[in-house]
């Protein structure tokens, strides 16, 4: 859930129903696709596959394999999609975004000289945080507690003790965030199979470095997030996979 890495080095700064038609520079020049469909809104359990494209044909790339979503299931994010009617996503609603997202920057414990991703990497301190108050000028941002004037009341710690943010990547979702619009949106390690998240989406940690390590920036990667039936009901019509 992050607005953009602020604060940290300036390169680092930037993570149900059918929906329709995107603007068309969204799929026009995505080479890579990250799919995660869910079998219905309330489902915690999904599948995440993913894709790339060299000219108009899509190739899966390894196997498909188990995610986790929110408690709650999906709600609409607020994505590269336009404004879709029904259940939207709220900040602690405890469901994860819908819709169509870029990746913003990865994560993790590590140093940097230790990881070989294309994406961005930001190597995470005990002084990091995520700002989850949507009156705070840093609402859903990534951001150095001793280096800002605190202004919020709720926040979340980025070095967890339970190393679910040991290897992460930020979902650009609420980007020019509304207040209460959801924040702090991960994809990161999972507890274990089928236990929900507070609205991230969670994996082994297997899974999400070969994620990881596949992403290219430039290959404009795009997340697809919602219901099976969602998907199925406009994915002809873009000469999506």
């Amino acid at each position: 859930m992050l607005k953009s890495l602020t604060l940290l080095p300036a390169y680092l700064i930037t993570l149900c129903l059918p929906f329709s038609s995107p603007p068309p520079s969204v799929f026009d020049d995505c080479r890579q696709l990250v799919l995660v469909l869910s079998p219905d809104d309330n489902s915690v359990a999904a599948t995440l596959t993913r894709f790339e494209r060299n000219g108009k044909a899509w190739k899966q790339v390894g196997a498909a394999h188990p995610v986790n979503l929110g408690n709650k299931g999906l709600a609409w994010g607020k994505g590269l999609h336009s404004a879709k009617p029904g259940l939207q996503k709220k900040e602690g609603d405890q469901k994860s975004p819908a819709g169509l997202f870029r990746f913003g920057a990865a994560f993790g414990y590590a140093p940097a000289s230790e990881v070989s991703f294309k994406l961005p990497y930001a190597p995470i301190t005990e002084t990091q945080i995520c700002v989850e108050d949507s009156q705070s000028q840093y609402y859903n941002q990534i951001v150095d507690e001793t280096r800002v004037v605190k202004d919020w009341d709720a926040r979340e710690s980025m070095l967890r003790k339970d190393e679910q943010y040991k290897w992460g990547i930020f979902v650009k979702h609420n980007m020019a965030p509304e207040v209460e619009g959801g924040s702090c949106i991960f994809f990161h390690l999972w507890r274990k199979q089928g236990s929900g998240t507070l609205g991230c989406t969670a994996m082994s940690e297997e899974n999400l470095l070969a994620l990881m390590r596949w992403l290219d920036p430039g290959r404009k990667p795009v997340l697809v997030q919602m219901t099976e039936a969602g998907y199925e009901g406009y994915r002809g019509r873009f000469g999506l996979p």
